[in-house]
């Protein structure tokens, strides 16, 4: 019964070196973790926060009535398709207070499900049973899938799966997942691999937000300039220890006086941002009660980062500075440097 927090997985940059046969690989969904609880008509839509989606995505529930048992726990992503690939930006555009904006989202970018686990069919808990074993019957369960529920691909073979970690990042998916075939399933522990691609950047720091705890700096505010000279907002390099949080602010306290005098932000650092904008300032979707104002700085530091995935010309997933680049200008900055997969359709992910 819900609420359940899913089975989470461990980072690593590299596919593990394993016999095929050892390990099942399936590629690494880009968007919202997903547990249905089916009974009947009745469905419940878990988020890993174990808060409900079904307000948000009213799309996906009879679809999933038409392609699930009727008694049955799956566990999947939810994802939103554009021109035929990945769209996290649209995805996350669905999570908003308005019923009238989430119904007419609802049919303008509809959502669609990947199911890669099952936790129960009918009266049986499949928790303690090898992943090998839900896997073979949730293969069962998708012989009668329809669109737009999908059974994700998986594959025991090492050389196939080196592929799909470079080949299926161009349908917009972040890397791999390796799952012990053995592994029972273990609710918010950390017991399965993801493997992400680890590149680097060096980007304009051109703001900070102070951390939630008050102390030290959370994140700093990335940008990097286009190919007609404007600076383009990023994303954000966080996750700093705290001891470095309070030593991080002492280092660009300097860069503070006078940042608002020539900054090409300047009209988001004095008000809230339109969120359809993408520009630091914006309100969060997940909690308005969430503070995203932020500090500006004068235009002159270069920091290099350390990113795994890229879209639409912003990171994806956690960015973190690796050091500073004191001998670059920022004006070198493009962002051009951001790795962009040749493009390859969903659908071909889908067929694999």
């Amino acid at each position: 019964m819900p609420p359940l927090k899913p089975m989470l997985a461990k980072a690593t940059h590299e596919i593990p070196d394993v016999a095929k046969g050892e390990l099942a690989f399936e590629p690494k969904w880009d968007g919202f973790r997903c547990i249905v609880f089916r009974d009947g008509d009745e469905i419940e839509l878990g988020s890993r926060n174990e808060r409900p989606f079904n307000r948000y995505f009213p799309d996906i529930l009879d679809p999933l009535r038409a392609s699930l048992p009727d008694r049955c726990v799956v566990d999947g992503e939810l994802i939103v398709r554009i021109d035929g690939e990945l769209d996290f930006d649209a995805l996350g555009q669905r999570i908003h207070p308005a019923d009238s904006r989430v119904r007419m989202l609802a049919e303008q970018t509809p959502a669609s499900f990947i199911a890669f686990d099952v936790l129960a069919a009918g009266d049986l808990d499949l928790t303690d049973e090898p992943f090998a074993v839900r896997r073979q019957l949730l293969e069962t369960f998708g012989e009668r899938f329809e669109p737009p529920v999908h059974l994700t691909p998986s594959t025991t073979d090492p050389a196939v799966a080196a592929v799909w970690f470079d080949r299926f990042e161009g349908a917009g998916l972040d890397g791999l997942m390796a799952k012990p075939l053995d592994g029972v399933y273990v609710s918010d522990k950390r017991v399965q691999i993801k493997v992400k691609h680890q590149r680097t950047a060096d980007c304009v720091v051109a703001g900070f937000r102070i951390h939630k705890s008050g102390d030290g700096v959370g994140s700093l505010i990335l940008g990097l300039y286009d190919d007609v000279g404007d600076l383009r907002h990023v994303g954000v390099a966080s996750s700093f220890r705290a001891v470095d949080r309070v030593a991080l602010l002492e280092e660009i306290a300097p860069l503070r006086e006078g940042a608002l005098d020539d900054h090409p932000w300047s009209g988001w650092a004095e008000a809230a941002a339109d969120p359809a904008t993408k520009m630091p300032g914006a309100v969060s979707r997940w909690n308005n009660q969430k503070d995203l104002s932020w500090l500006p700085l004068r235009i002159e530091r270069v920091a290099e980062v350390r990113y795994e995935h890229a879209t639409n010309g912003r990171f994806r997933g956690t960015t973190r500075l690796s050091r500073w680049r004191p001998d670059r200008e920022p004006p070198s900055c493009s962002i051009d440097q951001l790795v962009q997969a040749e493009p390859i359709a969903l659908d071909e992910v889908l067929g694999a």
